[in-house]
């Protein structure tokens, strides 16, 4: 009997240790690290905001280097390393997020998934999407795998009453009636703690993401691709979104600013190369969807003119573009703040917009989100009277006592910052 019992302990703890064991995992998962930090300036196999990462192990001077270059990549550059130096220079001085919280098994991982990362295929089987679907959170599922070994304890329990029960029959010894686990203080007591375990984090994480949309993808009016326009041909964001850089709001281009191009360019030329798919894998016709632009712009594609009425006026109607990213009334966002004058790359916020056919809300846009960006980011502060007050900094900036200074630490994080 006590050994039934060892095995049956020591099958529940190695279950345990399984179980256990893909939290830890998790941590060191590449492909979910790659996309929380890095995929917002990087793409495995493609130059974007930063360099395509793919075999960069191989490109570095070490492995070290690339530890200390994740870590504080200011910190390299401003030590005279050539290598990095030579890096920083190609890409326009670009400063690279410092992530000292990654530890180097971490990075590690983001090396492997990046140097193993397969490019998908450009032609989706029938009813499949050409854009990558988004990641469903499998949180949850730990939470049912949990439960589960629950259910197999009491199975096991109940398992081991029984065979206890036959033991003591074969040697004549008297069975005590059993209390069903229903009626079992310890049992209920057990039960109703994890119950409120379980109803507070259901709850609060609730709490938490209401409001968030994060993956949010509606379908548009027109099928604009931001891949083909801001990726292919490599126009320029601020083109279309012009307010992004000069006030709050970065704006939806009016209809003029899209005819701009279109008054010549009538048919889309890339289907060989580039497809179109929607969400649900259904091919879409480019050329189409210019001259549905031109419907709503109140064109004529063959005149080359615009379609006007008796009085002159011309025949538009309003595109009823949907809104994707939202942030709460209560929130003070100035997009001129963060573009024109921190240089905070589109990437930053909304993803890699370039390589997406239809536009869907990258990043979660939490306060929590906000709070780290403004923790880990650094500020032009050298040569900036702006921030002249600051002596302190200043001094130490000089005497190399810090390689920079971020927005937290010029008061980023007061409340007023985002909320008067």
């Amino acid at each position: 009997m006590l050994r039934f019992k060892k095995i049956v302990f020591q099958s529940i703890a190695l279950v345990a240790i399984v179980l256990f064991s893909n939290f830890s995992s998790s941590a060191q998962d590449g492909k979910a690290i790659f996309q929380a930090n890095c995929a917002s300036c990087h793409n495995p196999i493609k130059d974007a905001t930063g360099p395509a990462l793919q075999g960069v192990d191989k490109r570095v001077p070490s492995k070290e280097w690339i530890y200390n270059w994740v870590h504080n990549s200011a910190k390299v550059i401003s030590s005279g390393d050539k290598y990095a130096n030579d890096l920083y220079n190609k890409w326009n001085k670009t400063a690279m997020t410092a992530f000292p919280q990654l530890s180097n098994a971490e990075i590690d991982a983001v090396v492997k998934y990046v140097n193993d990362y397969k490019a998908p295929s450009s032609t989706p089987a029938a009813g499949a999407s050409s854009q990558a679907a988004p990641e469903e959170d499998n949180s949850n599922m730990y939470i049912l795998v949990t439960l589960a070994l629950l259910v197999l304890m009491v199975i096991l329990w109940k398992v081991n009453s029984g065979l206890k029960r036959v033991a003591n029959e074969k040697q004549g010894l008297p069975n005590v009636k059993e209390i069903p686990f229903y009626r079992n203080k310890l049992f209920v007591a057990i039960a109703i703690i994890l119950a409120f375990i379980l109803a507070g984090y259901w709850i609060a994480n609730g709490s938490i993401e209401m409001g968030r949309q994060q993956n949010y993808k509606p379908e548009q009016p027109i099928f604009y691709s931001h891949k083909v326009h801001a990726g292919i041909n490599q126009i320029n964001c601020l083109y279309c979104h012009a307010g992004a850089e000069k006030s709050k709001h970065a704006m939806v281009p009016s209809t003029n600013v899209c005819m701009n191009c279109h008054k010549q360019i009538n048919e889309y030329t890339g289907e060989a190369e580039h497809p179109l798919y929607n969400e649900e894998g259904e091919k879409i016709n480019g050329t189409e969807q210019i001259q549905l632009l031109y419907k709503y712009a109140g064109w004529d594609p063959v005149k080359k003119d615009y379609i006007r009425d008796e009085k002159g006026a011309i025949q538009a109607t309003p595109i009823k573009w949907t809104k994707i990213h939202n942030l709460p009334d209560h929130v003070y966002f100035n997009h001129s703040q963060h573009v024109a004058v921190g240089k905070v790359p589109c990437q930053q916020c909304h993803g890699p917009i370039q390589e997406m056919d239809e536009v869907y809300q990258f990043s979660p846009l939490s306060m929590g989100w906000c709070i780290n960006c403004h923790r880990q980011t650094k500020v032009q502060f050298e040569n900036n009277n702006y921030y002249s007050i600051f002596e302190k900094y200043h001094q130490e900036l000089k005497d190399k006592k810090r390689d920079g200074v971020t927005v937290e630490e010029i008061g980023g994080l007061e409340c007023q910052r985002c909320h008067y």
